[in-house]
């Protein structure tokens, strides 16, 4: 694989279709130890985001407590 003159690569095909590298998935490069990372970037936003910090937000001390008031409201109980 080459860079070209604009500083484009092409990745073959058969790793487009293996990582799900369609037609316009934006991707990002990352410095690694080793050299550069290509990665897609993801628009979804991750499952623990969208829960993170949900518990302790009443003000009570006891993580116990809250964990268990929260396991109890999301059965249904």
């Amino acid at each position: 694989m080459r860079i070209s003159e604009r500083g484009q690569i092409t990745i073959p095909k058969r790793l487009r279709d293996r990582f799900g590298m369609n037609r316009n998935v934006e991707v990002e490069i990352v410095p690694a130890d080793t050299g550069l990372l290509i990665r897609k970037r993801s628009a979804a936003e991750h499952p623990v985001d969208r829960v993170y910090a949900i518990l302790g937000r009443d003000g009570d001390d006891d993580p116990m407590s809250r964990t268990n008031d929260y396991l109890e409201a999301i059965r249904g109980r």
